[in-house]
């Protein structure tokens, strides 16, 4: 996972060039504010690119196809996990604990009825609504009808800034 949102990018820019230069003081509430937890969401889309662009610049909105909330699963008992990670290592960081989905009571499906197959993963600062900070396409997608459960082992959800 490469894709930093729009909104992260723009908020490590501030952080960055305008907090450490004197423009913003500390405390001044200005400065970006990382969440204290992190959270996985799962996303289906059946084009190739629409839920990636989503989650690039969209909001979380479940009206239109630019937003990202119109790709979250939104049933079947699934709500976001939270998601912890290991510090940085070679341009990386990588999840170290796995994250356990609760078991599908239905099969998944999204606001924009785009299917029960989970084909993106993002990165959230919220366990609802938020910002997506993080986003990218599973390397093998997953079906997950009524009695799945959705896992990403320990380790295997990195994020890097290359």
């Amino acid at each position: 996972m490469a894709a930093a949102s729009n909104f992260l990018e723009l908020e490590i820019l501030d952080h960055i060039l305008r907090y450490g230069n004197g423009s913003l003081t500390a405390g001044s509430g200005a400065g970006y504010q990382p969440p204290a937890t992190v959270y996985v969401a799962l996303f289906s889309n059946s084009s190739s690119t629409a839920a990636t662009d989503a989650l690039e610049s969209g909001t979380n909105s479940t009206s239109g196809t630019a937003n990202w909330g119109y790709y979250e699963v939104n049933n079947g008992s699934y709500a976001r996990q939270s998601v912890t990670f290991a510090a940085a290592s070679s341009g990386s960081c990588a999840s170290n604990a796995t994250v356990t989905f609760p078991v599908a009571t239905a099969n998944y499906d999204t606001a924009g009825s785009t299917g029960a197959t989970v084909t993106h993963i993002g990165i959230m600062d919220a366990s609802t609504s938020g910002n997506c900070l993080f986003a990218g396409t599973l390397t093998t997608s997953k079906t997950v009808s009524s009695g799945d459960q959705f896992t990403v082992s320990s380790g295997n959800l990195t994020v890097s800034l290359a």
